[in-house]
């Protein structure tokens, strides 16, 4: 136990440690958190859906009639017709062949990178890829090739150098950290030319970016076009789980090999009749989409104006990049005492150097709660005598491991 202690007390030194902190109240653009009101600028609720009437009522309904839970997998006696509407429903709204719903968002790349990459193929994934995309490589026993963000002349010398081996390329569509959009159109005309598979994580796309909230992959014109995409349904569809939209072929070898899959309790009843009736939602209002991207818009004018940079973030993410890990401990305390709940990111989730606040807003933020709340995080910067600035990421060179 010993051991135990230290390491603890290691993460406290190194301003590393984390707490569970404790919200009292529905997810929503406010939140009650340790007993104050806060306004919540971490949340990945990006739509406001979670609180929905209709998306409670449902969650409700699908309870009363289908019970709390499914039992077992799927594939013993957890399969519920519940299951197969929303895949339907998914594949569709994706324009997909099919689609097949897992346990959450990192469950789905686990298992489908390891389903797709094996020993003596390649996986080639983008550096700041979310930690799912990054354990799914590790358990794959594929070989990885790690290529600098968003950098297709480093991704495309990966591939020529590995032209032997094939494999599958894997990128986030928006990464979750900096806000920014993956080169879709690009990265599809590589794969095509290399004979790879592309799988795009739109973990953060869907209900943000393309028409309809249909995603990055939509945006750049290519839906169906991407061999998979990785969604979830706890983000905007303010529900829990995740899904994978491809070919019926690929994702009946999910369904035989995915052990995520396999061998995990099909999601309950209440959460699938929650997404189901998110997605009818966003379906019906699209304006919830333009909203939010209005909202990004006006966060990060504030902040900018304020002299705060936020990086290439088009997206509903905004990182504040502050430095070191203690820094931005100290910034989200102070930015707390001002009624600003904004969560300090910090290694291993970022690089070394580059902690930060990664602010999230909410369609159902009011333009005045988001001025507000970048004066209140630039007047803590200034009193704490931050100087947030966007750092550049340090390049990773080409990574390999052993099969």
């Amino acid at each position: 136990m010993s051991d135990v202690a230290d390491r603890l007390e290691d993460l406290r030194r190194a301003g590393l440690y984390r707490r569970l902190r404790l919200i009292e109240s529905p997810q929503g653009p406010r939140v009650t958190l340790d007993g104050a009101e806060v306004l919540l600028l971490c949340s990945n609720n990006y739509l406001g859906l979670a609180d929905h009437p209709r998306v409670r009522q449902a969650a409700a309904d699908d309870a009363e009639r289908f019970g709390a839970g499914a039992g077992a997998s799927r594939l013993v006696s957890g399969n519920m017709s519940l299951h197969r509407r929303l895949e339907e429903r998914l594949a569709s709204f994706a324009g997909y062949e099919a689609a097949l719903l897992f346990g959450s968002g990192y469950l789905a790349n686990l298992g489908t990178i390891a389903a797709l990459a094996g020993r003596g193929q390649v996986v080639f994934s983008d550096e700041l890829n979310h930690a799912s995309i990054i354990d799914g490589c590790r358990i794959s026993r594929a070989e990885c090739l790690v290529y600098r963000h968003a950098d297709l002349e480093h991704l495309s010398w990966g591939l020529r150098k590995e032209a032997r081996h094939g494999g599958l390329i894997v990128t986030d569509a928006v990464f979750s950290m900096d806000g920014d959009v993956a080169p879709i159109a690009e990265l599809v005309d590589l794969a095509r030319r290399h004979g790879c598979l592309l799988v795009v994580d739109e973990a953060h796309a869907t209900g943000a970016l393309g028409p309809g909230g249909r995603g990055a992959v939509a945006e750049a014109g290519l839906s169906g076009e991407v061999d998979l995409i990785v969604g979830t349904l706890g983000k905007t569809l303010g529900s829990y789980g995740a899904y994978v939209c491809g070919s019926a072929k690929v994702v009946d070898l999910l369904i035989n090999t995915a052990r995520p899959f396999i061998f995990s309790t099909a999601l309950p009843p209440p959460v699938i009749g929650a997404a189901l009736a998110a997605l009818t939602l966003l379906d019906g209002q699209p304006g919830m989409v333009e909203q939010l991207r209005r909202n990004g818009a006006i966060l990060r004018d504030a902040l900018a104006g304020h002299g705060l940079e936020v990086g290439a973030s088009r997206t509903q993410i905004v990182p504040v990049v502050v430095g070191e890990a203690r820094q931005a401990m100290a910034l989200c305390e102070r930015a707390l005492e001002g009624r600003v709940f904004a969560q300090a990111i910090r290694p291993p989730t970022v690089p070394e150097g580059t902690s930060r606040l990664r602010l999230s807003v909410m369609a159902n933020h009011r333009a005045d709660e988001l001025g507000a709340a970048a004066h209140v995080i630039a007047h803590a910067a200034q009193g704490l005598g931050i100087a947030a600035e966007q750092r550049p990421t340090p390049h990773a060179a080409p990574l390999r491991r052993a099969a």
